[in-house]
């Protein structure tokens, strides 16, 4: 069954696909990845608009036949049914509450709602439906937990969920009802875990926009800790056509880790961007340790790679000096998110 279904998607001439969470950071660049390289595919964007979703990230395809936006909630039945019944092929979906700080200081009632309940809402409208070909569902691997800086060891698929904040635990609810509806009802589930991810159209409150926003106007960047926090860096268009890979050629039931094979302490991403930016490293000031703050993250990519073909194409390097130059070159885009935020506390990841 699996190798058949890889065969549909990837000679498939044409395919109407839903984007669930298409106004937020990666689902956006994911849709501009799609219009950009499938001609005949049709990409509906279904988002609810909450604070980190913004439709100006997507302001270039309006009148664009092969794009429409719906506004909605994955968590909502009535409104998935709706959705999906426009003849919808596929899901992809990267609909969450990502944001580590607010499910610790906030409330993480809005996490499962979203990261959990919202994925069952979405599998069982498609399992009743029965005509959606596959669903992938966009994860972190935040879910596997916390690696010591000497540790060697790099999270690999059958890696046990050990998530140690509500966010990440909220999104492993998602991921092991992905298993169990692949399981129990045979439905095509595929799930990917990344690493951390930056580039353009990413809300400021994450570490790199965060970062280089308060660098361009002198403002201290503060680090958690002692800094030395570590995280594997993936560009998002390598994450998009990553994602696109999974989608049209990956086996149904399985998951896939995703990886920017770029692992660098916290410390020295703020060292890196103060440096392109021509600003002195005094900027960086320690802050208090947050909760359950994970100390390392490593992914072992190396099943996409084998299966699939995928690597990163874009080094950290030169990803992050074009990233750079995208936030200044849309300073009035980030100050309208600001502005929109007001109010409501941007903390790092």
């Amino acid at each position: 069954m699996n190798l058949v279904l890889s065969e549909i998607f990837r000679y498939a001439d044409f395919m109407k696909i839903l984007v669930a969470g298409g106004a937020g950071f990666i689902g956006s660049n994911f849709i501009h990845y799609l219009i950009e390289n499938y001609l005949e595919d049709e990409v509906v964007n279904f988002d609810k608009l909450t604070y980190a979703g913004n439709l100006e990230n997507l302001k270039d395809l309006a009148g664009n036949a092969r794009y429409s936006f719906v506004k909605g909630d994955i968590a909502d039945s009535e409104a998935v049914e709706k959705v999906l019944k426009q003849g919808i092929d596929v899901v992809v979906n990267f609909a969450a509450e990502t944001h580590v700080d607010r499910s610790i200081h906030i409330g993480s009632r809005d996490f499962v709602l979203t990261n959990t309940l919202g994925v069952q809402t979405l599998l069982d409208a498609e399992r009743q439906l029965g005509t959606i070909k596959r669903h992938v569902q966009i994860s972190t691997d935040e879910v596997y937990g916390s690696l010591e800086l000497e540790d060697a060891r790099q999270f690999h698929e059958n890696w046990p969920f050990q998530p140690n904040v509500p966010y990440a635990a909220a999104k492993a609810g998602g991921d092991l009802l992905c298993r169990a509806f692949f399981k129990t009802f045979g439905l095509d589930v595929v799930v990917t875990h990344c690493s951390n991810n930056y580039g353009p159209y990413q809300y400021p409150e994450k570490l790199i926009p965060f970062f280089i926003d308060r660098a361009m106007n002198d403002q201290p960047l503060p680090l958690y800790g002692d800094g030395k926090n570590v995280r594997d860096w993936l560009y998002v268009r390598d994450h998009c056509e990553a994602i696109d890979l999974v989608l049209r050629q990956g086996k149904a039931g399985e998951v896939y880790n995703i990886g920017g094979h770029f692992e660098r302490p916290n410390l020295e991403i703020a060292r890196l961007i103060l440096k392109a930016l021509g600003k002195p490293e005094s900027l960086i000031t320690f802050v208090t340790d947050r909760p359950g703050h994970d100390r390392r993250y490593a992914i072992d990519a190396s099943k996409i790679a084998k299966e699939l073909g995928w690597k990163p194409r874009y080094h950290f390097s030169e990803a992050v000096k074009e990233t750079i130059q995208w936030y200044r070159d849309n300073q009035d885009w980030v100050n309208r998110i600001k502005a929109r935020a007001k109010g409501i506390n941007a903390h790092l990841v």
